[in-house]
């Protein structure tokens, strides 16, 4: 290459070269770390539902990383960067799960009973539901807790002991989770994602000690490769025994109402209710407010029947016992079903709001269903509408037979015709002794069949014999068979202990029983008597008896609630009954005359579904006053006429108050602005767009010097060479050749003209470019030559085509990051 020619020779001192612009060092190993955390974290796939999640806890990680990374950059202590990484979750998570934070993201007395609350939410949903569970704001919470808290633990490991081997053993506890409750919930990719991004921490860990070894590298304070101190090895020891401590509470999710052998793990001991193939999932705690259907024509308070059990283990709990198979291809033909009562029909319309399940649960007994897709099937043993798989299916129109008897059309019944009956309904159960003799001293003195269901039904809900509703289904003596536990000893439960039990109890005097799973009548949608809402807080379990003329009759065990609707014919007072037929609300609500009424829910208290009702907001409830955002806009208006007229030369600041700083504030103003207008969406979108900027903000420092440097170059002021040539070396930089301070501007200019392969119109400018710095440098010129501009230009240009940038060091540019 032609050399570049050096100006005249002077006698004038050469100037010192003009500041160099800052550069952050980005630390490759604690973003390793969180990546492995992430990666490790999609293990819970298997335990929560859907993906979202795993964005949420990209924000938590990110911001646990960057928060380790800032306060070590300040060179402080292991123990305090420890605790600034927490604060900063607990931030996070004022800002996402409570709305009285102060400032919107600080944590105070308010917010922390906010959050104490849904953690008291988490708690319960992780005993009753069963997994997967549903990413609701409590699930959510827990889940970002516990993650975050490994992050630190990872972090401290990785960063502070200098020990990422040891981080393995941590992320072990994450993958611990889905294993302790069944196998089939741990997915066989995320141990492929999980392993190579550890492989990856440890080889970037590796690599950064051997720069470190080499003495190729300075790095900043806090990142030196030294022996461990014994600060970060006390953090670490602490940091180690959290992590554990929230991996063993993971493994109890979906614990409750769960049994030994049940398809999803369990625990010994457990106590007494329903197989987690029923897929409760807890409902009565974790979406009470959460609408699942809506239905229009339903002119009586019948339940909604999704799913029903027929076999009863070893006084353990109910499951589906027959493999779903075969039935009647639905909209093919009207179903085979038998009249009841008077034969007459009611059309409903059943309208989920996004509802995914392998069956669509009906009312009463169907005649006939339409609106559901070509691989739905009608099974007429088991009373369900199902599908091959899980599905989410739109409206439909069910024909339905709701005739309710009376108690004396059911205490007329005959003897049971055992050939109408499928044989699995019919195998008696197995109680011992203790059971048979409470149900002989129930029931002793009934002779028909309804009036022994009956007595055992009011022995369970009547609220005169000790039982209580509870979640708290603990039990209180491991070793008594569950039934037992359940009937003499806890006499506490919900709906599907309850049912358990009545089940259990009349399968085994050989009466036909089966479990049924699914939803209460819900309330009047907006005083509409006509159309219903049915929300997650209806989910329920009941017994349904076997009649001869009457098919399958409700009974429901579980004590008098609001929720619960006991049928006409558990009032002695009954007469008549139709699908008409409505109870009245000066009657028991309860299984005894004497029962309390049932209470009216307010119509005004009826849950609605603010994503689907027409005209109501989809604004995130919890997001700051409106006034709150048009200040921070009108702020950040001013800011920026403010500065505007300032450059102009039509304003004087102040001389405490750089224009410099004057930008700063109005560019934070501004992410401000957008940060609180998504907070009206989702906080989880305004974490997001503020991850956003954070990746952004290098890419949009190094544009905004440009900028600066070429306005100042336009000028062809005294300043215009020097920043040319820096605007110079920071191309040069971003393209990773770094210039030595020390070199003259001869000697950087052949470098750069080597390093970067320049073309001859590049060469060119490069020379115009290094006489002009040196006539403003060495000659005392203070004005530019004009040709500097095009120059400039020029060269830019040059480098564009014969030393393009990657996307990697346009997002990172490394004048302004140091990606060592």
């Amino acid at each position: 290459m032609t050399d570049v020619q050096p100006p005249r020779h002077t006698n004038r001192p050469t100037p010192p070269p003009p500041p160099a612009d800052p550069v952050w060092t980005l630390p490759t190993t604690p973003i390793a770390a969180g990546f492995a955390v992430l990666a490790a974290a999609t293990a819970l796939s298997g335990v929560v539902q859907g993906t979202l999640w795993l964005f949420y806890l990209l924000i938590a990680i990110g911001l646990i990383i960057g928060t380790g990374m800032l306060l070590r950059s300040l060179r402080l202590a292991p123990p305090l960067v420890a605790i600034g990484e927490l604060f900063a979750l607990l931030c996070l998570l004022t800002m996402s799960f409570s709305t009285n934070g102060i400032l919107l993201i600080l944590p105070g007395p308010s917010a922390l009973r906010d959050l104490a609350d849904v953690l008291g939410q988490s708690v319960a949903a992780v005993q009753t539901e069963v997994p997967p569970v549903p990413a609701d704001s409590p699930i959510l919470c827990l889940v970002v807790i516990a993650i975050g808290l490994v992050t630190v633990v990872v972090d401290m490991l990785t960063v502070e002991a200098k020990a990422p081997a040891a981080s393995g053993l941590v992320l072990l506890c994450v993958y611990a989770v889905p294993a302790s409750l069944a196998d089939e919930m741990l997915p066989w990719w995320s141990f492929v994602i999980g392993a190579a991004a550890f492989a990856t921490l440890l080889a970037v860990d590796g690599r950064a000690k051997h720069k470190a070894w080499r003495g190729r590298r300075t790095g900043l304070p806090g990142y030196n490769q030294g022996a461990p101190n014994h600060e970060a090895s006390s953090v670490v020891i602490v940091s180690i025994v959290l992590a554990l401590i929230v991996g063993s509470t993971f493994t109890v999710i979906g614990t409750v109402g769960r049994l030994p052998g049940a398809g999803g793990g369990g625990i010994a001991g457990g106590p007494f209710g329903l197989k987690p193939y029923t897929k409760l999932e807890g409902l009565l705690t974790g979406q009470v407010n959460v609408e699942f259907f809506r239905v229009t024509g339903l002119k009586s308070e019948e339940y909604l029947r999704l799913v029903t059990l027929d076999k009863f283990v070893d006084s353990e709990g109910w499951e589906v016992g027959t493999p779903i198979a075969g039935g009647d291809q639905l909209g093919q033909h009207v179903m085979d079903t038998k009249p009841i009562g008077d034969g007459k029909t009611t059309t409903i319309t059943i309208q989920p709001n996004q509802f995914e399940e392998q069956w669509a649960p009906v009312f009463g007994q169907p005649v006939s269903i339409s609106g559901l897709g070509s691989d739905w099937r009608w099974d007429p043993t088991a009373g369900t509408v199902w599908a091959p798989g899980t599905q989410q299916y739109g409206s439909y129109v069910e024909h339905a037979q709701l005739a309710t008897p009376t108690a004396d059309q059911l205490r007329a019944e005959g003897v049971l015709d055992e050939s109408r009956v499928d044989a699995r309904y019919r195998q008696p159960a197995v109680v011992d002794n203790k059971v048979k003799a409470l149900i002989n001293q129930i029931t002793g003195d009934q002779t028909s069949t309804f009036d022994k269901v009956r007595a055992l039904t009011r022995y369970l809900n009547s609220g005169e014999n000790g039982f209580k509703y509870s979640l708290d289904a603990t039990a209180q003596d491991p070793k008594a068979p569950k039934l037992d536990d359940f009937l003499f000893n806890t006499k506490r439960g919900f709906c599907e202990q309850y049912a358990s039990a009545l089940a259990a109890m009349t399968r085994s005097m050989g009466i036909p029983t089966r479990v049924a799973i699914g939803f209460t009548p819900g309330v009047p949608y907006n005083g509409d008597p006509n159309v219903r809402t049915i929300t997650g807080g209806d989910a329920h379990a009941w017994v349904e008896i076997n009649f001869p003329d009457y098919g399958w009759t409700r009974f429901d065990p579980t004590p008098a609630e609001p929720r619960v609707v006991p049928p006409p014919y558990m009032n002695d007072n009954s007469t008549a009954g139709s699908d008409a037929t409505q109870p009245s609300n000066t009657g028991s609500s309860g299984p005894t005359s004497t029962a309390a009424a049932k209470p009216t829910v307010p119509t005004d208290t009826a849950p609605t579904n603010t994503q689907t009702d027409t005209g109501t907001s989809f604004l995130n409830p919890t997001a700051p006053p409106l006034w709150f955002f048009v200040v921070l806009l009108l702020l950040a208006i001013a800011l920026g006429v403010l500065l505007s007229l300032a450059r102009r030369k039509l304003f004087a600041l102040p001389p405490w108050i750089p224009p410099k700083v004057l930008g700063a504030m109005g560019v934070g103003a501004c992410a401000l602005v957008v940060l609180v207008a998504t907070s009206y969406i989702s906080w989880w979108l305004t974490g997001f767009v503020l991850l956003l900027m954070v990746c952004a903000a290098p890419a949009a420092i190094r544009a905004w010097r440009r900028r600066r440097r070429l306005h100042q170059i336009a000028a062809l002021g005294a300043d215009a060479a020097g920043a040319a040539w820096a605007e110079v070396i920071a191309e040069s930089v971003d393209r990773g050749t770094v210039v030595p301070p020390t070199e003259t501007v001869r000697a950087a200019g052949r470098r750069l003209a080597r390093e970067h392969e320049l073309d001859e119109p590049g060469r060119e400018a490069l020379r115009q470019v290094i006489t002009a710095v040196e006539g403003s440098w060495y000659g005392g010129r203070e004005t530019a030559d004009p040709k500097l501009v095009t120059a400039v230009d020029e060269l830019r240009a040059s480098m564009h085509r014969t030393a393009p940038l990657a996307f990697a060091a346009r997002l990172l540019p490394r004048s302004v990051v140091n990606r060592r």
